[in-house]
């Protein structure tokens, strides 16, 4: 199957800047693709060079197959994109901003109540933008990137400054586009959280390199989990845990975390653990073992002295 997205030893340097740095990205089709990272990383100046509108220093991107260096136009009528704030006119209704999308891009009329739908925007489609709230027109912007049936969405940090509802509504409507209209999602945000609920696969920048890649379910299963136990006698836990040559701490008044890196191992004799410390007469209130989210994984993978000149190459996790 072709990728969606392919990119190899892609790079981009403003003067002496590296912004991008020899990434090399792999997005299937009809998936959704967290590309995380902190400001800075190199993000947006990446889906500029995917959209042709930088020219990269060095290395190629491939858009369903199509070099976008040699055929941009060909590439770009596969891609719908949304880049930082979507510029609408506010005197206008949503649907007239649609119409007028279409006009310029050649698309049916039938194309704007379609796209309506797909975000929920049908209800307010005859009022003026201009009264629309922030999450509304993020999902216009989403509307208007939809139009033409894109196979490729790009959406650049589309949750900015959004309000716990539009965030949830924005989180539905990315997560449905893959199933609902075959649309692969390429979406790119600092706010690890929001992805973790949504993306099936991730890339996560820093320093401008892609340091790690990989389907999300892979990425978790080759991570340690976290392991608690809510108990009554945390000191005698802590030596029981350590003759077992499990290291662990002691976190508030009643909890005992063990350390990630023996979780794998905790988490497969766990009954064991349990049995044992009930046996000795302490009583076990709460056990939970919880795979990391992506936050902790990103930490755990960039470190606190990490050096992106010395960063290990990405991992690669098969699907």
């Amino acid at each position: 199957m072709t990728a969606a997205i392919e990119t190899t030893n892609l790079a981009r340097r403003f003067g002496r800047q590296v912004a991008v740095d020899g990434i090399d990205l792999d997005v299937p089709e009809r998936c959704v693709y967290g590309f995380l990272g902190q400001n800075g990383a190199g993000k947006t100046t990446t889906i500029r060079l995917l959209l042709g509108l930088l020219k990269p220093t060095a290395g190629s991107v491939r858009i369903f197959g199509i070099d976008v260096g040699r055929r941009r136009i060909e590439a770009a009528r596969l891609i719908g994109a949304l880049v930082e704030t979507p510029c609408h006119y506010d005197h206008l209704t949503g649907r007239e901003n649609l119409a007028i999308t279409c006009r310029l891009l050649g698309a049916p009329k039938t194309e704007v109540d379609r796209v309506l739908e797909t975000v929920d925007l049908l209800h307010a489609a005859d009022r003026r933008v201009g009264g629309y709230s922030l999450g509304m027109r993020q999902r216009l912007g989403v509307a208007r990137a939809l139009i033409g049936r894109p196979k490729l969405l790009l959406l650049d940090e589309p949750t900015n400054g959004l309000d716990p509802a539009g965030i949830v509504d924005m989180r539905g409507l990315i997560g449905s586009l893959p199933e609902r209209d075959g649309v692969t999602v390429f979406v790119s945000s600092h706010i690890l959280a929001e992805i973790d609920q949504t993306a099936t696969h991730v890339g996560l920048m820093h320093g401008g390199r892609l340091v790690l890649q990989a389907p999300v379910d892979s990425l978790r299963l080759a991570q340690a989990k976290t392991v608690r136990l809510k108990v009554d006698r945390p000191d005698d836990t802590l030596a029981l845990l350590r003759s077992m040559d499990i290291a662990a701490s002691r976190q508030g008044t009643d909890e005992v975390v063990i350390d990630p890196s023996c979780a794998a191992v905790a988490a497969s004799e766990i009954a064991v653990i349990n049995f044992l410390l009930v046996e000795r007469g302490i009583r076990v209130s709460g056990l939970e073992v919880r795979e990391p989210s992506l936050e902790e994984i990103f930490i755990r993978t960039i470190g606190s002295g990490f050096a992106p000149a010395a960063a290990p190459p990405p991992l690669a996790l098969a699907a």
